[in-house]
């Protein structure tokens, strides 16, 4: 689900620092450095990178396209090769076979198994296409606010990793207890308060 879908999953974030101006050249500098790459041909299992919002898979940041006023629009794209286990078991299967056929032996030791699988994994890792996850951001750098379209786990991850190591700067997660912290002009003594809340249970 993307930002132009008809349902949406949003995590709220806000973000802590101060970009180095000019702020679209950083910017733009940023997302080049750390654009994805592609796995196809390589053993590789995963990638991570930034991608473009409107050709997510020929990603280009030339001339500032993905600039709106104040607001940046691009998106995380995670590349993941997923290879059945029933495959991987079938070819070790066939490998060990041939294994104990030249050898003349009737059982394999356990490193001689794991060096097998390995290379089973890798060459058909060469041959089996990454799958593509692309997850939208719209990023209001004046307001230090962003729009991050999905409630995954990793992908919220792995978005939070790469923003701190492209952009250096922090993301925090928007939620109500965060929302308190930082927009509500708590004073120290409710701040201390809020820092001592737990959850509660309700039950019928």
């Amino acid at each position: 689900m993307g930002l132009l879908s008809s349902s949406v999953s949003i995590t709220r974030y806000r973000v802590e620092g101060n970009l180095e101006k000019p702020v679209i050249e950083t910017v733009t500098a940023a997302l080049k450095k750390d654009s994805i790459s592609e796995i196809d041909d390589h053993a590789s299992e995963l990638t991570v990178g930034w991608t473009s919002f409107d050709n997510p898979y020929q990603p280009s940041f030339e001339g500032s396209s993905f600039v709106f006023g104040t607001y940046l629009i691009f998106s995380l794209r995670i590349d993941k090769k997923n290879i059945p286990s029933k495959i991987i078991k079938k070819y070790c299967a066939i490998e060990m076979a041939k294994k104990m056929e030249v050898t003349g032996r009737k059982y394999l030791a356990k490193n001689e198994k794991k060096m097998i699988k390995d290379h089973v994994f890798n060459v058909l890792s060469l041959r089996v296409p990454a799958t593509p996850n692309i997850y939208d951001v719209l990023w209001n750098y004046e307001d230090a606010s962003l729009w991050f379209f999905s409630n995954l786990k990793v992908a919220n991850e792995k978005l939070e990793s790469l923003f701190a190591e492209s952009m250096k700067l922090k993301l925090i997660r928007l939620f109500p207890y965060t929302i308190a912290q930082l927009t509500a002009g708590l004073s120290d003594l409710e701040l201390d308060v809020l820092a001592q809340l737990t959850p509660a249970k309700f039950t019928e």
